[in-house]
């Protein structure tokens, strides 16, 4: 049941954004060394719409509500916790909307 829960503010495509777990260095200031990294998938979402990242397994799913929200859940797949918050961790949400890969040589 552990789960990250984030309100839409505007209009966009969740695959420019990404969530990683780290934990606190100080009360100030966080590592540099992410744990686990969750990159959404391809999805439209717009204000209002929530959006639940599960640290556990199950099946990616957009749910819309009788007052026109939609619901948008998403599983980590992680057999443990992937946030330890007895333990100072924390999720980092990044959105990055220019990218670009290159291969290894």
């Amino acid at each position: 049941m552990e789960r990250i829960r984030l309100r839409v503010l505007a209009e966009t495509n969740l695959s420019f954004f990404l969530v990683f777990t780290t934990f606190y260095t100080n009360p100030t200031a966080i590592s540099n060394n992410p744990r686990n990294v969750y990159w959404f998938p391809s999805t439209f979402v717009k204000p209002g719409d929530q959006v639940v990242l599960y640290s556990g397994f199950g099946q990616n799913r957009s749910v819309r509500t009788p007052d026109g929200i939609t619901n948008h859940f998403f599983y980590w797949g992680q057999k443990e916790y992937a946030v330890e918050t007895a333990y100072g961790d924390c999720a980092v949400l990044f959105e990055v909307e220019s990218w670009q890969t290159t291969p290894l040589e």
